[in-house]
């Protein structure tokens, strides 16, 4: 276990090693460098020459440590527009927030937003465009937004006959393939396909994955190019250098995210309104409980308004929780709900949506109507699991036509 942490230090340090056993020693040898899609200017930019593009971006759209965008300008390319989905173009809106239509101040260009009166581009967007770019960081989770983004660019690039560049990127939760398969009669934004909570892939190996299974309108089929990452393989640890959003702004966060994210359905804090969202875990009722304790307060660009704002939440502090215990066991973690939930004083409360509009509908983060049920008649964290295998086991059959990595 020391040595597995000593290597997460040094690759999140930019620093990785593969050891080696030789002649009864050991040697160890550096591995190649992770790059991702857009890291590869020489096997996309001479393509984009001449094209009219447009782009999907967010502040993780990135070539090295400068926006894609300004570095396509700069190296020639035509850029037409640019599209932004939650949190905007430049990442400056809030979670859930509506966002408006714009020019970027830094380049001029007219910015869309997908994330206010419309989800995915229109006919007239697309009819000066030759070539769409989608270059998003993902986190591996069914209910974090972008992937549904991407499925929606892949309908308006299918319906209007234009060719999508996907510039793929290390899904940083790769190595976890868990949770219930969505039924698809609790389909919403935060779950648009048949997947589980953590699906495992790359944003490239899901799009692949939709023309595969024909999820898209009248099964209609996008036409991809892909620029796979280099060097990459889902059970290797790769450090986020951009925050994918606001409150996702850890490694730690990102890494607890695909177990945390299903608190948003009750009325325990994930630590929204504070500086370490998705690290911790509290309400006020759970006060004489537990000793930690932390504030949501109204933080601009990140939650303005986050459950029990100004109130003293008490609960679980995750910051310095081992994370090579949760990639060991290659499981999210439902311990922590059936624990919240067995000690909150009136647990007729735990899911109530009805107590604050801050919380969301925990059948649809869970993507099945049994999880709630299961929790709320006391059943094992073994029999919970029990009811998501049949699904489970399809699912990672059929994911392995779509790996692009091993």
């Amino acid at each position: 276990m020391k040595l597995l942490f000593f290597n997460l230090l040094l690759i999140a340090a930019g620093i990785s090693c593969a050891t080696a056993r030789v002649a009864g020693t050991q040697a160890t040898q550096p591995e190649q460098a992770i790059r991702t899609g857009a890291d590869q200017t020489e096997k996309y930019i001479p393509y984009l020459t001449g094209k009219r593009v447009a782009v999907l971006a967010n502040p993780t759209t990135r070539i090295g440590d400068k926006h894609l965008v300004d570095s396509l300008l700069a190296r020639g390319i035509k850029i037409v527009k640019a599209f932004g989905p939650e949190h905007g173009f430049r990442g400056d809106a809030d979670a859930g927030a509506s966002v408006s239509d714009a020019v970027d101040v830094k380049t001029g260009i007219p910015v869309i937003s997908l994330y206010g009166k419309k989800n995915k581009p229109s006919k007239e967007d697309l009819a000066d465009v030759d070539i769409m770019i989608f270059d998003v960081q993902d986190v591996g989770t069914r209910f974090y937004t972008y992937i549904n983004v991407m499925g929606r660019i892949m309908e308006a690039c299918a319906e209007n006959h234009k060719e999508l560049l996907i510039l793929d990127r290390p899904n940083p939760n790769g190595y976890l393939v868990d949770g219930p398969v969505l039924d698809m009669r609790l389909k919403s934004g935060i779950g648009a396909y048949p997947i589980p909570i953590a699906h495992g892939l790359t944003i490239a190996e899901l799009a692949q994955m939709i023309n595969g299974e024909g999820w898209l309108p009248h099964k209609m089929k996008a036409q991809l190019k892909i620029i796979p990452v280099a060097h990459y393989t889902h059970d290797r640890p790769y450090t986020l250098p951009v925050p994918p959003s606001p409150n996702l702004n850890t490694q730690q966060s990102i890494l607890l995210y695909p177990s945390l994210c299903l608190f948003e359905g009750t009325i325990v804090s994930q630590g929204r309104g504070t500086y370490y969202p998705f690290t911790v875990l509290g309400a006020p009722a759970l006060k004489g409980k537990y000793d930690f304790s932390f504030t949501p307060v109204s933080i601009k660009g990140m939650s303005a308004t986050p459950l029990h704002k100004d109130q003293t939440c008490y609960g679980l502090d995750l910051r310095t929780y081992d994370m090579t215990d949760l990639i060991r066991e290659r499981k999210i973690n439902i311990r922590w709900m059936i624990d919240l939930y067995n000690a909150y004083p009136n647990r007729s409360k735990f899911f109530d949506r009805t107590q604050s509009n801050q919380m969301g509908d925990i059948n649809k983060l869970a993507g099945v109507y049994d999880f709630k049920k299961q929790i709320i008649e006391g059943k094992s964290e073994a029999e919970i699991r029990k009811s998501w295998e049949p699904g489970l086991a399809a699912y990672k059959k059929m994911r392995e036509k779509y790996l692009l990595y091993p």
